[in-house]
């Protein structure tokens, strides 16, 4: 047995057989030094376990956001052509309903702008401070619509001042969808991240309804002079209590680790490394597109059942306003109650096949839907907007999962916001037009099915490229989890996981920062040895100073 002198030097007798001097250097295959076999290994330390009350106030917060954004886009919609008599009076009939389309289509001009810059600042600042700004904003534009005089008390201010109004509410909208689904996936565990996600937009759907309900309830119980005179103004003064209750679910939400780690990594950057707008497209522009088509085809459909069913069933095909408006109601409930169930079957088996399915259904289903609204029997016009309402849950349900998880934490406000508005304000705000002017351009009232499948083969195509992101960690990120024992066994079960790419999730961590590389921890020891050496040499020059100022009777001389 070596003594403890050859255990410190490593010299052993030759005669024994044993080494001397210095070990030998190791072959290849036994370079496997402890440092590298924990750097290649994800551990208890690398896992993230959601708190599950800061879960529940982060989709509380952020439901209640897209709920009023939706509220007022049910309001204003069901409202438009009143809206067009109280802002233009002196105009014709024809004018005032351009006018109010007009003013709607405002909002989606200037979404993609607030997509721009509310989403390179919710990257910078942070998601929970933009998100305070955006349901502020949207809430104030709401209230101050409903109090604004009409044409008849101010002029031309009247009109001008309810642009405005709108152009502000468009800009905040902008950030919202895309900061709200960012910062939910960012705090979803990533084995249910579809079915927490999915929740914003059935706050969408619900935010919806509510508003048109509330508006057909006023037409029916008041008479339309009292609705032009002041019944028009209750919905938007009723965002005031909303919003109250809103600001007050969404200040409780702080931002999300997975923000606050690459806030860290960007603040050890150099200015020069830091990244901004430019980057985002010139690095992830084949993400972008992919979202950009994603979000053209599910809104195509989505618009087409929430904006553009009341005017085809009241225009095209000749019902009762009120009508029209209740048999849509049911319909859109019934979407806000799947779209969850939808989402939680995309954790189960997949993204990729659900968005699938949802680009199928709208391809096969428009021209049966529209066949069966053109039956004139309120059966066959319920069960056309059911099969429309099909391929919508299915896209809708995943758009808040899948396109976050394109982008990087330090990327993802600001790719969504940019992606997902341009193709609002492209495909969505516009499709009711252009599904008008094809039954004007065409005379036949099944037009709009074509432009419904054209988008929906184009989602179907780019569903192809896309990678499944169900139940992996989003990208730069390490997993994260609802529980300890999850976290345990994902951590021991690491290697069989297949839906783990431990290689490729370290990689992407360690290069945004969010897991320290042996050279980062390296620098990190070192730097605090200096510190502490300075302060150690402060110390003691301190000591000596006070040495040297001593009195002979204090130093003892």
């Amino acid at each position: 047995m070596a003594d403890k002198e050859t255990m410190k030097t490593g010299r052993q007798d030759p005669k024994d057989g044993k080494q001397t001097g210095q070990p030998k250097r190791r072959g290849p295959r036994q370079r496997n030094h402890p440092l590298r076999r924990w750097r290649d290994r994800l551990h208890m330390t690398d896992i993230t376990v959601v708190d599950k009350s800061t879960l529940k106030r982060a989709i509380a917060g952020t439901v209640v956001g897209n709920f009023m954004e939706w509220y007022d886009v049910g309001v204003y919609g069901y409202l438009a052509v009143t809206i067009g008599k109280v802002f233009l009076s002196d105009a014709s009939d024809t004018i005032q309903r351009l006018f109010s389309l007009g003013v709607f289509a405002v909002t989606f001009i200037a979404r993609p702008l607030g997509g721009i810059v509310l989403g390179q600042l919710g990257d910078r600042i942070g998601r929970q401070k933009v998100l305070a700004f955006t349901l502020l904003s949207m809430s104030a534009a709401t209230l101050l619509i409903g109090l604004l005089p009409g044409y008849a008390a101010v002029g031309p201010l009247a009109p001008v001042a309810l642009i405005l109004l709108k152009l502000l509410q468009g800009f905040s909208t902008g950030g919202e969808y895309a900061g709200a689904s960012t910062m939910v996936t960012e705090y979803a565990p990533d084995r249910h991240r579809g079915f927490f996600a999915s929740l914003l937009d059935v706050g969408s759907y619900f935010g919806f309804a509510f508003g048109a309900g509330l508006v057909s309830l006023l037409e029916f119980n008041l008479t339309p002079a009292d609705m032009q005179s002041w019944g028009w103004r209750i919905p938007f003064v009723l965002a005031l209590p909303l919003a109250a209750i809103a600001v007050y679910f969404r200040n409780k939400v702080q931002d999300t680790p997975a923000f606050q780690q690459a806030q860290a990594a960007t603040r050890a950057k150099t200015q020069s490394e830091q990244k901004g707008f430019l980057d985002l497209i010139r690095e992830y522009w084949r993400e972008l597109i992919l979202a950009f088509i994603l979000v053209a085809a599910a809104n195509t459909l989505g618009y087409t059942l929430t904006t553009y069913m009341p005017t085809y069933l009241s225009g095209t095909l000749h019902y009762n306003t009120a009508e029209a408006n209740l048999l849509a109601l049911p319909v859109l409930i019934l979407v806000a109650v799947c779209i969850p169930i939808t989402g939680a079957i995309s954790d189960r088996f997949g993204r990729k096949k659900v968005l699938f399915l949802g680009a199928l259904f709208g391809l096969t289903l428009a021209i049966p839907a529209f066949k069966l609204l053109e039956r004139d029997t309120t059966g066959a016009v319920f069960g056309g907007l059911v099969l429309l309402a099909i391929p919508v849950i299915f896209f809708v349900a995943n758009l808040a999962s899948t396109l976050p998880a394109l982008f990087p934490t330090a990327y993802r406000y600001g790719g969504m916001g940019l992606s997902y508005n341009l193709a609002v304000a492209i495909f969505g705000g516009t499709a009711p037009v252009i599904m008008e002017a094809l039954v004007a351009a065409t005379g036949k009232p099944l037009a709009p099915a074509y432009w419904i499948m054209f988008t929906s083969a184009c989602g179907l195509v780019t569903v192809l490229f896309l990678a499944e992101t169900a139940r992996r960690p989003m990208p730069g990120t390490l997993p994260t989890v609802l529980s300890q024992q999850e976290a345990r066994d994902l951590v021991a079960t690491q290697d069989q996981n297949p839906d783990l790419d431990v290689k490729n999730i370290i990689k992407e961590a360690e290069e945004n920062g969010v897991r320290k590389t042996p050279q980062m921890m390296v620098a990190q020891v070192k730097e605090g040895l200096s510190e502490a050496k300075a302060h150690g040499s402060a110390d003691a020059d301190g000591q000596s100073a006070g040495q040297d100022g001593q009195s002979p009777d204090q130093s003892g001389r």
